[in-house]
């Protein structure tokens, strides 16, 4: 389980465009990684909108911001067009970054368990080190809570 202060995992996905990108990509830059269920869900939809609202001051500070899912590249392209996104959403399709950063796990819902990301944001700091983990978020206040914990 990873925890705030450890180096944050490297890693490699395919953006909405099929293009890699790595978090080495990011070297001396803050980073707000935020792990989603589902493009397009209410839940989902709220958080994008309110990382998107803020994007502009995220940009004006030097935070890049990128969301992962595993949904494929072509429903992150949906999703972006839909809400006018600014930033890279990740096709996690094969699982690998929800097992390595361990937002993959046994969710709930109307009693039924099954197997799902647990929404969490990692802010990466500009030496590659996790400085805040959220394990709940508040979907709709959330660019507000990222700033904060940047100390912004």
């Amino acid at each position: 389980m990873l925890k705030e202060g450890d180096k944050a995992p490297e890693f490699t996905a395919k953006n909405q465009n099929g293009d890699d990108v790595s978090l080495s990509d990011f070297k001396g830059k803050r980073v707000v990684l935020y792990f989603y269920p589902k493009d397009d869900t209410p839940g989902c939809t709220k958080e994008a909108c309110s990382l998107r609202d803020s994007n502009g001051v995220f940009e004006e500070k030097g935070i890049k911001v990128l969301g992962v899912s595993i949904d494929s590249e072509a429903s992150h392209q949906k999703f972006i067009s839909k809400y006018n996104l600014p930033f890279d959403l990740l096709a996690d399709t094969d699982k690998s970054l929800v097992q390595t950063y361990g937002v993959w796990g046994e969710k709930s819902m109307y009693g039924k368990k099954y197997m799902g990301i647990n929404r969490m944001t990692f802010l990466i700091d500009g030496d590659g080190k996790i400085a805040k983990i959220f394990n709940k978020v508040k979907v709709a206040e959330h660019a507000d809570e990222v700033l904060a914990a940047f100390g912004e």
